[in-house]
């Protein structure tokens, strides 16, 4: 069975390696799900590690369905991944209902050659996983992260299941999600072939700061943040009238 380790850090990755990993997932902000990391972060952990990098390709928190400008974000962002080396790309658009996007999806993909694709966890967000897989198989994408539909891996592991057996070697299916040396072993007797985990641990590298950089308001999946026209014009208007 292999391991795939999620990282957000160089030291993460390095650790990965360092502990005979198979494969990592990179990504930052793993708070809110992981989006895209930075180029320097790509570009610095692919040149020292020797194992498989796939690269998250998510422009922002929140859901997965996205504006034009963020699909050729998304694009930019693939194409820095294949200049740099990349093995894989993890990514995927949902539609506003949470079904496949299938053509956005597809385009993806496409853009994305030679590079593997995985299709990330928007898949637990879809109404009927059964269709999505088929749709999935159909785009050829090479494996769907998912931890079938709940919380935790554990938690999902009878859809998961139901997944594997209806993929039938068509797609990989790659658990993830509260995967932990406790529970590693339940996916390993279901027949899975690899799984996904972040292995974390909580470091406390300072005391709480009296001013915080976190803001509760914008940790809500439900939203979508953004800078609004009328209060940027607000503002410099009141800054303009100063006398």
């Amino acid at each position: 069975m292999k391991l795939e380790i999620c990282t957000t850090s160089y030291q993460s990755a390095i650790n990965a390696q360092e502990s005979s990993a198979h494969r990592i997932e990179l990504c930052s902000e793993l708070s809110v799900g992981g989006i895209t990391p930075s180029f320097g972060l790509i570009k610095q952990v692919i040149e020292a590690l020797s194992i498989p990098v796939n690269v998250l390709i998510r422009p922002r928190s929140g859901n997965f369905t996205y504006s034009k400008a963020e699909f050729d974000i998304m694009k930019h962002d693939i194409q820095l991944c294949k200049d740099l080396g990349c093995s894989g790309i993890v990514s995927g658009i949902l539609n506003a209902d949470n079904t496949i996007d299938v053509k956005r999806t597809k385009e993806l993909i496409q853009f994305s050659k030679p590079l593997s694709f995985t299709f990330h966890r928007a898949f637990d967000w879809t109404p009927n996983p059964i269709q999505a897989l088929e749709q999935l198989i159909d785009l050829g994408v090479q494996r769907i992260l998912t931890s079938g539909q709940e919380s935790t891996a554990k938690e999902g592991l009878e859809l998961l299941q139901q997944l594997k057996k209806k993929a039938n070697n068509r797609i990989s299916i790659l658990p993830g999600g509260g995967i932990n040396s406790e529970n590693a072993i339940l996916f390993k007797n279901a027949g899975f072939s690899e799984i996904h985990a972040s292995a974390s641990t909580i470091k406390q590298i300072c005391k709480t700061p009296n001013v915080l950089m976190n803001s509760e308001k914008f940790f809500d999946e439900t939203i979508e943040v953004y800078s609004d026209v009328k209060k940027i014009k607000s503002i410099l208007k009141s800054i303009h009238d100063e006398v």
